[in-house]
């Protein structure tokens, strides 16, 4: 991050790390069931969490799926190196993968991390081979998650 582009942080203040607590569990409760929650009113809760999505701290309420249950039971974190000046613009292509979670610019041997999911070893070997077919590809490791210990999107830790 360059000294122009220096991050702005958000001050929370109790009532508003209760808040998102809350909605980090159920997204979908309602604002007054929270105000009841918190004593707090709803005017409040509503206010707090508008000035959160605002500020960008929060950036969307969404859905955290069970994968399994879809049929994507296999998890991997594919290192991949790519040749100089190229990570961009094979990570906007690549971000459109159905089976890619998340992409990580990583310091070390390899350039991204990316985490992704498949129904099977067959569609990780489809992708992998694909992945390597890409001209700005130098090479790929894979590695094959044996159990999920923790895998969390909202809160990640008590703040």
């Amino acid at each position: 991050m360059s000294e122009n582009q220096k991050e702005e942080y958000v001050m929370l203040d109790e009532n508003d790390r209760k808040i998102l607590k809350i909605i980090n569990e159920d997204a979908r409760i309602p604002y007054r069931q929270i105000s009841r929650d918190l004593d707090i009113s709803v005017g409040t809760v509503h206010n707090r969490v508008d000035k959160m999505i605002k500020t960008g701290v929060i950036k969307k309420f969404a859905p955290i799926m069970d994968h399994r249950k879809l049929g994507y039971g296999l998890t991997t974190i594919i290192g991949v190196r790519i040749k100089g000046g190229k990570l961009k613009n094979w990570e906007n292509k690549t971000s459109f993968s159905k089976n890619v979670l998340s992409i990580y610019d990583v310091t070390g041997e390899y350039d991204a991390f990316l985490v992704a999911k498949f129904r099977d070893t067959d569609e990780l070997d489809h992708f992998i081979k694909e992945l390597l077919k890409e001209p700005h590809i130098e090479r790929t490791y894979t590695q094959t998650v044996l159990n999920i210990v923790k895998e969390e999107i909202g809160l990640s830790h008590s703040f």
